[in-house]
Formats: C-alpha cells, structure tokens, sequence
C-alpha cells in the first residue's frame, strides 16, 4: 500500500561541517486503521539522507500529553540541538530501525507452528503426518515451537507500523522471516481454556508487525494456511474460540485458509490414531494446500 507524504516542517541548521536540513512529513494511513497519521523526521546533511524518525498517531494514548506531531516536532527539536553542540558522534546514533539478531531460523516450504508444548501429544502426531505428507511431496517442512522461543508479548504500542518492524528484538523476526518465504504455513493447537495456548496467542499478536509490514510495503501472495485443532470435550461448539483465532490471523497477513482439521472427544478417545481416516485427511489436505501454494508472487 503506497501512501502520499505531505511537508508540514523544513528547517536548515547551520553547523560547523555544513548545513544540514530537517523535514517533517506526514502520511495519511487511514487505509490501515481508520484516522492514522504517520509523521517521518529525516535528517540531510549534502543531500544524503543520514537519520529519519517515524511515529503515528496510533501509538499515543487518550492520557499521553503528547501526540504524534507533536513527538515529531520534539525529535526535531532534539536532533538540532545535538547539530548545534557540534558532538562528534552525532548523527551515528539516531537510527530508529534496530540492528537485527546474530540468528535465524532456516527456510522452508511449509512452516509448521506448533502450539502444543506436549512434544508426544495427539497434536504431535498430526504434525508428524503432516511431514511425512510434506516429504512424500518432495517438499520440505520446518516444525517452530512458540514455548522454547524468547517471545514477547505484544504490548499494542503501534510502533511497527513506522517502519514495518516491531520494537521488540527478540525470536518473532526470525520466525516471522520464515513465514514470510513459506508457501504453506500449517497452525497446529489444542483446545486451552476456550482458547489457544497462550505461547501461540503471543505469537499471533505479535504477527501484528508482519501486518504493518505488508501493509507499508510489497507482500508476497498466493500463500495458504491450514488449521489442525484437538479438543478434549466432544462437539464441534469447542473449536469455535479457535478458529476465530486462528481464521483472522490468516487474513490478516495474507493467507488464504485452505483448510481445517478440528478432532473432538480426544479425552475419550486419548489416541488420535484411533480415528478412522484422520491420517488420510491429514496428508490429503496438506497436497491440496501444497498445490494451490505452487504459484505465489509479490505484490502489492
């Protein structure tokens, strides 16, 4: 999504290597969440972009005593102070993109999220089928773990939509990395106080900077995604908190549902191997997604 910038601030400030300029300009993204302002501070020292600062008026609270235009105007005020005190390590630190993490998680054509943290439980199993359907395909599968990673939670702060990445440092960039080059991504999740677990909900909220990013810039398309869900108790009624977790955040970074496999009465039943047919649907409708995932592209 492209968005038109209008100047609201020019300044020139004189210092003793030469003159540099500060511009304010200000985006309206109300095609994102409805009445958001971005306001960018960049900073030009002989032409070349050297720093820029982005806020939006989504991050400040009905108590903050300041908003968006007025924290830009303020980091301005700043950056020109710094400028006229003449520090020698000014602007090196002003960069507001965070340098990325010395890790990774490697590639693959389907990423699995498990939100079971039981690594020999009913959703363990599914998964298992899941790669063996994968490999039968000649593909290749990678099975995350919400509950082993360093995670926090999202804390609504909107700060992603600035640069498309979120404050925090810590294993969704990766994680979000590898989704964001699947071609299927396979949500695998027991049934948790009418909920799903709390380690894949954090998870999903902090998706939130992979929406932000698609929303500022190109996003790939054609993915699909697939729901696998046991539940204890018998009736379909339980995975109803489920899939209205799990089916928005599809949509909500671009992924098409292809599919969901939701197993009841597991306390009664203990071993979904017991259920008749269940490997088969299993590994059917991850071919399926597979094939409708063959042909992606980047768009807008």
């Amino acid at each position: 999504m492209e968005f038109s910038e209008c100047p609201v601030f020019e300044k020139e400030v004189e210092s003793r290597d030469g003159i540099f300029t500060l511009t304010i300009t200000e985006e309206d993204m109300s095609g994102i969440y409805p009445g958001m302002i971005r306001y960018t501070l960049r900073l030009f020292f002989r032409m070349r972009e050297i720093a820029v600062f982005r806020t939006n008026t989504y991050e400040y609270t009905p108590t903050d005593p300041l908003d968006a235009k007025g924290a830009a105007l303020k980091k301005a005020a700043e950056w020109e102070s710094g400028i006229h005190a003449e520090i020698d390590s000014f602007p090196a630190s002003l960069s507001q993109r965070p340098a990325p993490r010395q890790f990774d998680i490697p590639g693959a054509e389907v990423i699995i999220i498990q939100g079971s943290p039981r690594a020999d439980g009913n959703c363990s199993i599914l998964i298992e089928w899941a790669m063996e359907s994968v490999l039968k395909s000649g593909g290749h599968a990678r099975v995350i773990y919400p509950h082993d990673m360093d995670i926090r939670p999202c804390i609504g702060c909107y700060q992603c939509y600035n640069t498309g990445t979120c404050t925090f440092d810590d294993d969704m960039s990766p994680l979000i990395a590898a989704v964001r080059s699947c071609s299927l991504l396979i949500i695998c999740t027991p049934v948790y106080t009418n909920t799903v677990p709390g380690g894949l909900k954090m998870v999903i909220d902090r998706f939130q900077a992979y929406h932000a990013e698609r929303s500022i810039s190109k996003g790939v398309s054609g993915q699909k995604g697939l729901l696998f869900s046991v539940a204890g108790r018998e009736g379909t009624e339980h995975f109803r908190c489920i899939t209205s977790v799990v089916v928005p955040f599809f949509q909500n970074i671009g992924i098409s549902g292809c599919g969901q496999i939701l197993v009841d009465g597991a306390d009664r039943i203990h071993d979904v191997r017991k259920v008749a047919g269940l490997r088969e649907k299993v590994e059917s409708d991850v071919r399926k997604c597979l094939s409708g995932a063959a042909n992606r592209s980047a768009g807008n």
